[in-house]
């Protein structure tokens, strides 16, 4: 049986087409994912490494890392080596298969994100019972669940959209494949499937956003009893994630919660959850997380030392 698509690759216009920018633009996001993938794998080697990082809010913080770096690993290379050719393509199975990895991987992101505010939550609203009730078993599922979660959100976006006839123009005005620039190609009526879009995608980022505002509302205002120096460690982890949520949802919200339909802003605001976020993160927990800070950087002087004796 014949497919209902005869494109067989498409070509992506990049963040710009502008030459001199394009080598610019080389040199500063090839340094981004450099910064990404060290930042995020130091605190990883450092939470499996530390005695002191065990509690569940570093269990996720370290998945939270691994997540990040496969999430710019979708986009963040096929960018920057997309800047030194003239003719950026990438086959069907190529675009498919990479529209269902970075739904795959940011959704997790944002049903992990939704948990570590739940553990927040609990651990500052209920911290006598903390313990009990965010046992390791408690931590798997809930882990479990957020990449289940981003699986099957990631099937429905990728089916929904290699259904889809593609018979030209092959031409995307992004960086990568993701589903409103196809449906703008696809040869059939793609109204529906961009309700469905809307309906999947951006309700998944408007529901965990105000899960996790109203969470982080109950949290502060629990503070108000508790004493300055407990008051302010609260909120400087809270902040942290707060921080995090914020520069992650916003541009997420943006994107998917309207109808499929595409702006000149849309590529810009896309780097924001797709390679911005993944590069803070590890410098936002670190820099507001003394423990983290500690551990970190003791980790670092060893490889100094290590790299420097041999």
């Amino acid at each position: 049986m014949e497919p209902a698509w005869n494109v067989t690759e498409f070509i992506l216009l990049g963040l710009t087409q502008n030459q001199e920018l394009q080598q610019v633009c080389f040199v500063l996001f090839l340094l981004f994912y450099v910064v990404i993938v060290l930042g995020n794998l130091l605190i990883i080697v450092t939470i499996k490494h530390s005695e002191r990082l065990k509690s569940p809010m570093y269990f996720f913080l370290s998945y939270l890392s691994f997540v990040d770096i496969c999430y710019s690993s979708v986009t963040a290379p096929k960018l920057i080596a997309d800047f030194l050719d003239k003719r950026k393509t990438i086959s069907f199975g190529g675009c498919m298969a990479q529209l269902f990895w970075s739904h795959f991987f940011g959704c997790t992101e944002i049903f992990l994100l939704t948990v570590m505010a739940y553990d927040r939550y609990v651990a500052i609203c209920k911290p006598l019972h903390y313990t009990t009730i965010m046992t390791g078993h408690v931590c798997g599922w809930l882990m479990v669940i957020s990449w289940v979660g981003g699986f099957v959100h990631s099937m429905v976006q990728t089916l929904l959209t290699i259904q889809l006839p593609f018979c030209g123009p092959n031409e995307i005005d992004h960086y990568f494949c993701d589903v409103q620039p196809l449906l703008k190609l696809a040869c059939a009526d793609t109204y529906l499937i961009g309700v469905m879009v809307v309906a999947n995608t951006g309700m998944i980022s408007l529901s965990c956003f105000f899960v996790l505002i109203v969470s982080y509302i109950i949290i502060l205002v629990s503070l108000r009893t508790r004493s300055s120096k407990g008051r302010h460690k609260a909120l400087s982890t809270c902040a942290s994630h707060i921080t995090v949520v914020i520069i992650f949802f916003g541009p997420c919200i943006f994107m998917y919660l309207r109808p499929s339909t595409t702006f000149s802003e849309d590529k810009m605001v896309t780097v924001f959850y797709t390679i911005i976020t993944p590069m803070l993160n590890p410098l936002i927990y670190t820099l507001r997380n003394e423990e983290v800070k500690n551990d970190s950087m003791k980790k670092l002087w060893s490889w100094h030392r290590l790299s420097t004796e041999n």
